[in-house]
């Protein structure tokens, strides 16, 4: 040992020991035994949905976060930023976060299409709250799953105990000193309000025979956007992928039939894809006043019958909503009826009427044909939902499922051939068979190509929108006088308005606690007072030191 090579102290004093103090000691105080690479993670995170509706904010409020990471049970102020699982999180506790805490991130489970019927519910319930409850002042973030982010999620549960959990004060004290934290920063700028805001409306048409505007017109509608806690996170796969994928498939089959003279019937068909339908129909609204307050002539004014479509791959049963249910000689009445005969003939599929009269009074229509029955014009909406309140209409687990496309292609079959026999006055007679039956690999094409994209109405609320304009492309093949009309929201006293930072990136650093820099402070002070008394003292230290080696020689 480098003691026991020296003579004496004082030549410990003279040689080894300064060499020491100026090498060693910095090292120890100056470099952390954290890796720095180690130490920092990045993760993709999106916002939860910021929208405001008829002056109404809703959703969060706020998106840059730096604060310290805290678990479910482990944080207890606005200086914390909570990470939990989904499946952790109640909607109770939801609300108590975002009143106390200073912000939330949510990791989602690994597998979205593996879950049980009970995780289901419990993420939908949460959703709901985040939805329907009020305007949330702190940012809400989702992350997906990753192992990095679960060791991460692990790490911060298990290293933080709470008072309650130690066993005494010196314990939590020691807990909170050698407990190794995170940092969680996202470096985004505040949300502000967007200016830029295109909803678009598209529509084309297939004239009947004999003098088009003398004809009865039918009108076929679906809104392509969808809805969930994230506008990222929003593929709406049922709702309402499936509606937009059913409207162009009796597009396609219809056109066929219409393309030939003879064939052609004394009827006009129009197909309507509305924006922004998960924010109170505002696309439908304004595609309305236009044609109906407009001083053009419009297509839809003396319709006998307006079809919505909306969520109709998820059930072997088929709802009929109507606001007004319609006397059975109507065109209303006698469509539900050839769509009753055809569901159970063909399809074996349960057709049942819903009767819910309008509430004005509330922020949000139920469906979409009320937009339609205010106007005063026949409406009814067909979904395999029996309630308008079903949370899987505005849900991040609305993805595609397998099971779903062989039921999409039964209810389109059904409704094609209740729809045709209409129209052409039939009874029994069976249309859409062979080469011009409905097609499964069109509709699962245009299922999954709408279910692959987040469709949340203020990422599609821009001019040059590439499904805008696949849609149109889509419709112009099949129909004529495709149109696309936009609307902006008025500037002085808009309807809604949508805002920016739907994504962002989490920076995760793997930090000591404030604590431990006050301990280390402490400990810091106190080695330079012990060193400041020993500069100061060092004749009666030397003395000491000296003394005691020469008795230590003479003894040896």
């Amino acid at each position: 040992m480098w003691l026991e090579e020296c003579d004496s102290f004082a030549e410990l004093c003279r040689g080894y020991l300064p060499y020491y103090l100026l090498i060693v000691l910095p090292i120890f105080i100056i470099i952390s035994p954290a890796n720095p690479v180690a130490a920092s993670h990045e993760f993709p995170v999106f916002r939860m949905h910021q929208y405001d509706l008829h002056g109404v904010p809703h959703g969060c409020r706020s998106a840059p976060i730096s604060l310290e990471a805290r678990s479910l049970t482990g944080w207890s102020t606005s200086r914390h930023c909570i990470i939990t699982r989904a499946l952790d999180l109640a909607p109770d506790t939801f609300y108590s976060i975002c009143s106390k805490a200073g912000a939330l991130v949510v990791v989602l489970p690994e597998k979205l299409d593996a879950l049980t019927q009970e995780e289901r519910q419990h993420i939908m319930a949460l959703e709901e709250a985040m939805l329907l409850g009020p305007e949330i002042p702190i940012p809400v973030y989702f992350a997906p799953w990753t192992p990095d982010l679960q060791l991460i999620l692990d790490d911060v549960s298990s290293s933080f105990l709470t008072d309650e959990n130690a066993g005494s004060a010196a314990e939590a004290m020691l807990n909170s000193v050698s407990a190794s934290g995170y940092q969680v920063v996202v470096a985004s700028s505040q949300a502000v309000a967007r200016t830029d805001i295109k909803v678009a409306t598209l529509q084309g048409k297939l004239s009947g025979a004999g003098a088009e505007e003398k004809l009865p017109t039918i009108a076929i509608v679906a809104h392509y956007d969808s809805s969930g806690a994230a506008p990222e996170l929003s593929f709406g796969a049922d709702s309402n992928a499936s509606g937009v994928a059913m409207l162009l498939e009796l597009a396609r089959l219809f056109s066929a039939l219409y393309s030939v003279g003879r064939s052609r019937p004394r009827q006009n068909l129009v197909f309507i894809l509305t924006g922004a339908g998960k924010l109170n129909y505002q696309g439908s609204k304004k595609w309305l006043e236009d044609q109906l307050d407009g001083l053009e002539g419009s297509i839809i004014q003396d319709a006998s019958y307006v079809i919505c479509l909306d969520s109709v791959s998820t059930s072997e049963n088929l709802y009929v909503h109507v606001s007004k249910p319609p006397k059975e000689t109507s065109p209303g009445g006698l469509f539900f009826k050839e769509l009753k005969a055809v569901g159970d003939s063909i399809g074996d599929v349960h057709v049942e009427g819903v009767h819910k009269k309008i509430n004005l009074a509330e922020e949000m229509l139920a469906w979409e044909h009320e937009r339609y029955s205010i106007r005063r014009l026949p409406a009814a909406t067909i979904s395999s939902l029996k309630s308008h309140k079903s949370p899987a209409r505005s849900s991040i687990l609305d993805i595609r499922q397998n099971e779903q496309i062989d039921i999409l292609q039964r209810n389109t079959k059904v409704l094609a051939e209740a729809l045709a026999r209409h129209i052409y006055n039939l009874s029994s007679s069976q249309i859409f068979a062979e080469s011009l039956s409905v097609s499964k690999d069109s509709l699962l094409s245009w299922q999954e190509y709408l279910s692959n994209q987040p469709r949340a109405a203020p990422l599609l609320a821009d001019k040059q929108n590439p499904l805008v304009t696949t849609l149109k492309e889509a419709m112009s093949r099949y129909l004529g006088d495709v149109k696309v009309t936009f609307h902006t929201p008025d500037k002085r006293d808009p309807e809604f308005v949508f805002y920016d930072v739907t994504k962002a990136t989490l920076n995760v650093y793997s930090v000591k606690p404030a604590v431990f820099d006050l301990f280390l402070t402490i400990a810091i002070v106190s080695y330079l007072g012990i060193v400041y008394v020993v500069v100061h003292n060092f004749s009666h230290v030397y003395n000491l030191a000296t003394s005691l080696s020469v008795a230590k020689s003479k003894t040896s």
